[in-house]
This record gives structure tokens, sequence and C-alpha cells, in this order.
């Protein structure tokens, strides 16, 4: 036996565990294709605790995929206000969109097509045939490529897409047998389960509760953490800067970020490049025509993003009256609690938009 048919023995005893040990979610019960694929889209580099509120609210608000289709995209950005990474949401609503007019609003039993689709990868293609039409097309994460890279010992990097195409194709063979072949649903979603539950990716694995610890290369010659094998992160790039909560009576300014790169198109607080003083913050707002009475400091904090890491100082800014021309939009505080999305980089800054002042 080569140890990359360890696999083979892999469904039995990983069925059975994940039909004793699965999380009660709210996508698993009943399975509606929809659902399947909204949440794995907003699962995507967001944790399932996180994700379950933001699933309940999105489906309340719009119910099926033509209402997804048809959302104004102020409404779609509130709906997915705090889960980042924004053009996931977008994406979202063009597949919506071409679902409608090419499918008659559901989501076609077909990987390639899926695959077609806007935002819909070969994972997700791979999940949602899977979970939500009994479809032998493997999911495969990086959490899969750690479950199954551990068993078989294998130390093929798994960032290289030559890797990945392995892994697809020997899961692939799996599911169109037995026992599998008739759960391929569960088979999926029983190995998402086993690299977020027991085979995780940052610690110890739990080894002694895993279904595959009898023929797991990894625990025989404890060897865990030397798998999977990756490239190594490049490290964050660190940006400074400031950022002005501008206030004159209940409205605060806001400054709509450009359509393309990061947070694109999004509202934000305005900001100015590195670390300012108040009295440059004051000189800036002054050169802009805007007549300041105040600026007082609101300490720092910061956002990491996949690539990025910003460095905030806050400046609270009060006007004594609406400038007559501006860059930036005056929205009263209740608008922008109610109808717009600011991304979660300015959650340290909430405090002084909605009423703490």
């Amino acid at each position: 036996m080569t140890n990359d048919q360890f696999l083979d023995r892999l469904p039995a005893p990983l069925l059975t565990w994940y039909q004793q040990e699965k999380r009660d979610l709210p996508w698993r019960d009943p399975i509606i294709p929809y659902h399947t694929w909204l949440s794995e889209i907003m699962l995507q580099q967001t944790r399932v605790d996180a994700v379950i509120e933001y699933y309940y609210r999105f489906l309340s608000a719009l119910p099926t995929i033509a209402d997804l289709a048809d959302a104004p995209e102020e409404q779609l950005l509130k709906l997915w206000e705090g889960l980042g990474y924004y053009n996931r949401v977008r994406n979202l609503q063009k597949a919506a969109k071409i679902v409608v007019s090419e499918y008659g609003g559901e989501l076609p039993a077909d990987h390639k097509k899926l695959q077609k689709l806007p935002g819909i990868g070969s994972y997700t293609a791979g999940a949602i045939g899977a979970i939500a039409f009994g479809l032998p097309t493997p999911a495969v994460d990086g959490n899969v490529l750690r479950v199954a890279t551990r068993i078989t010992g294998s130390t093929d990097n798994i960032s290289k897409t030559k890797t990945k195409a392995k892994y697809e194709a020997l899961l692939a063979d799996i599911m169109k047998k037995p026992p599998v072949s008739d759960c391929c649903g569960d088979f999926v979603q029983a190995l998402m389960e086993l690299g977020a539950l027991i085979c995780v990716p940052n610690g110890a694995p739990k080894c002694e509760l895993c279904p595959a610890k009898d023929f797991c290369t990894a625990y025989r010659e404890d060897c865990w953490d030397e798998l999977p094998v990756k490239d190594e992160k490049k490290p964050r790039r660190i940006e400074e800067k400031t950022v002005l909560i501008v206030r004159v009576n209940d409205q605060i300014a806001l400054h709509r970020r450009p359509a393309k790169g990061l947070l694109a198109g999004l509202w934000e607080l305005p900001s100015l490049p590195a670390y300012q003083t108040p009295d440059e913050v004051r000189t800036f707002c002054e050169q802009q025509g805007y007549s300041v009475e105040t600026v007082e400091p609101l300490g720092d904090a910061k956002h990491i993003f996949s690539h990025i890491e910003w460095k905030m100082k806050g400046m609270l800014v009060t006007l004594s009256a609406l400038p007559e021309k501006s860059s930036w939009r005056f929205v009263p505080i209740a608008e922008i609690i109610s109808d717009y999305a600011l991304p979660s980089a300015f959650d340290a800054f909430r405090p002084w938009i909605c009423g703490n002042l």
C-alpha cells in the first residue's frame, strides 16, 4: 500500500465520526442549494461562529436568488457589513443575475457551469455540487489539504497547483465509489469538519479523537508539526494613517474609496497618510475650507488585511458649520448606522460615530 492509498481507508470511519460529532449548522438542515452557496461564500476566510448571524440576516432580507439579483448595492453591502472581503458579495450578486437569466433562478447541478459563475472557484463549485446535488465533486482547500497530507505523510508543497490537483483527483476517485458515492455531501462536509475541529491549523491536532488515527502517517510518525509543507507567507506591508471623524452637528463626513483595489467602492472615514498631529490635521482641514472648532486625539487602532496592516491614529474634528463644497459626504449619524456599510477596519472608531461624543 502506498501512502496515498491511506486515503482509501478514510471514508467509513470519517462518515461514522461525522454523524456523531457534526455541528448543528443552519445551512445543513434542510439542504437548499442557495443556502449552501451563500454559506460557502460567507465562510471564505471567516469563522463559522462569526457567519451564523450574518447568514440569518441575509436570508431574511433576500430569501431567494431572484431577491439577491435585484437587491440595491447599498443594501447588499450593509447586509455584509463587518464580514469583510466585500467582493464576495458583489460577485454573489453578479452570479445571481446570471442564474436568474440563464437558469431560471435555480443553481445548475453541473460542476462546470457552477465554476463559470463569478466568485465560484473549484473549491466552492465542488462544495455546492457535492452538498446540494450529491455530485462526486471534491472541495479541496487548505483545511482538506492539511488533513490529506498528514494522513499520507506527503511533503508536497500545498501552495503548488499540482498538489491541489493531485488530491482533487484522489478524492474524486474515492467519491465515485461506495460508501461515499451515496453521500457525497456528507463526505465533503465531514472533511471540512475534521479540519475545523480535529486536524486544526494552529496548534496541536486532537489526534486521540481523530477517526483517521489508525492509518495517519503524521500521527504514527509524530510529525504533524512538519505538515503540511507550504510557502512562507510574505510579511504584511505596514501603512500608517490618521483617521478623521469629522463632525458637524449630527453629521459625520464619509469618503468613498476608489472603484478598484482594497475595499473598492466602499464608504469610509476620511484619512490622511502617516501620523499627523492635531495642528497638522487642523491646518489640512482649514486648507480645504472647513471651519474647525476643535481637534481631539482619539487614540490608536490597527486592522490587519491579508497582505496589509493599517496602523491608525484617530482624530475627532468638530466643525462649526457644514462646508459649502467638499469632496466628502456629510451624512446624518442615523443614516450611517442604518444605511451605510463601513468597513470593519474602522470598528475602533465607531463609538465616536454612533454617539459617544
